[in-house]
C-alpha cells in the first residue's frame, strides 16, 4: 500500500487551517483517511477565542481516533462524536451559536478487505479510482448550487445560508450536521486508489481546468500529491489577470491525501 500526504499553507506567514491524516491500524486489515479544510472567517466576523487551526486540529484528531479505533461506528456517528468532543473543549469560553464559530469541510474514508466507506461534507472532494482507471468523484455540491445572490449574501450574513435548510453544511458545533453529509460504501475490490482534495488543491480541475478528475488522479500517480500542489501554485502565480481565480484568494491552503491499494 502506498500512502501520501501533503498540506501546504496558502500564506507562509499564517497558520495552515487544513488537516490531513491517514491511520493504518495495527491489525493491518484496513485504514482510515481524514482530510479537513478550515473555513477562514471574514475580518471582524468571529465568535471564538480559538483559531480555525486550533479547531481543525482538534476535530481532525478526534475524527481519526474515533473512525480508526471504533470501527463499529458508522462514519456519521464518528463525525457527530468528533464534533461534540471538539465543541465541549471550548463551549465554556466561546459563543458556539455564532454563525462564524470555527468550522470546516470534511472528507472521511475508511476501508476494510470488503468495503470502502466514505463521507463528504461541503466542498472538498473524494476521488475513487477503479481497477481500469475510471474515476468517480464524490462531491457535496450544495454550495456550488446556490444562486449567485445567495453567495453574495453569504459573505455578509452567513446565517442565511450556512448550516441552514436550502443552503450548505459544514462541521461546526452542532453534531447533528453529520447526518447531512454525503455518505456511502463501495466494494473494496472495485477501488484501486483514493484521492482526497481540499478546494485549494482541486483548483487544478475546478478553476484552472487543466484536466478532469481522471487526469488529476493520473497526475498524482505520476508526480505524487506534492507535485500536484506545486503545479497548482505555478498556475496561481501565472494567473496575474485573474482569468481563472476571479474573486478567489490567490493562494489557498492546499492539502491532499492519496492511498493506493
Amino acid at each position: 500500500m502506498r500512502t501520501e500526504l501533503v498540506s501546504e499553507p496558502g500564506d507562509p506567514t499564517r497558520p495552515n487551517e487544513d488537516f490531513a491524516s491517514v491511520a493504518l491500524p495495527a491489525e493491518g486489515q484496513g485504514g482510515t483517511l481524514v482530510l479537513i479544510d478550515g473555513v477562514t472567517p471574514p475580518p471582524g466576523e468571529y465568535g471564538c477565542r480559538h483559531s480555525v487551526a486550533w479547531f481543525t486540529s482538534r476535530l481532525g484528531g478526534a475524527l481519526i481516533e474515533l473512525s480508526a479505533s471504533r470501527r463499529d461506528f458508522p462514519l456519521t456517528e464518528a463525525l457527530s462524536r468528533a464534533i461534540s468532543r471538539t465543541a465541549q473543549a471550548h463551549a465554556q469560553t466561546c459563543d458556539l451559536s455564532h454563525p462564524r464559530t470555527p468550522q470546516a469541510t470534511v472528507v472521511l474514508a475508511r476501508w476494510s478487505p470488503l468495503a470502502v466507506e466514505y463521507l463528504v461534507l461541503s466542498d472538498s472532494a473524494l476521488l475513487f479510482e477503479g481497477p481500469a482507471g475510471t474515476v468517480t468523484a464524490v462531491l457535496d455540491d450544495r454550495l456550488s448550487r446556490l444562486p449567485r445572490s445567495s453567495l453574495a449574501t453569504a459573505a455578509v450574513a452567513d446565517a442565511t445560508v450556512r448550516n441552514k435548510e436550502g443552503g450548505f453544511w459544514t462541521a461546526a458545533a452542532d453534531p447533528e450536521v453529520a447526518a447531512r453529509a454525503v455518505t456511502g460504501s463501495v466494494p473494496r475490490e472495485g477501488v484501486r486508489s483514493l484521492l482526497a482534495l481540499t478546494d485549494g488543491t482541486s483548483r487544478w480541475v475546478e478553476k484552472f481546468r487543466e484536466g478532469g478528475w481522471e487526469d488529476c488522479v493520473a497526475l498524482v500517480r505520476k508526480v505524487g500529491v506534492r507535485g500536484l500542489v506545486e503545479r497548482v501554485r505555478e498556475l496561481e502565480a501565472a494567473d496575474a489577470a485573474r482569468e481563472f481565480l476571479g474573486r478567489s484568494k490567490t493562494h489557498d491552503d492546499a492539502s491532499a491525501a492519496y492511498v493506493e491499494f
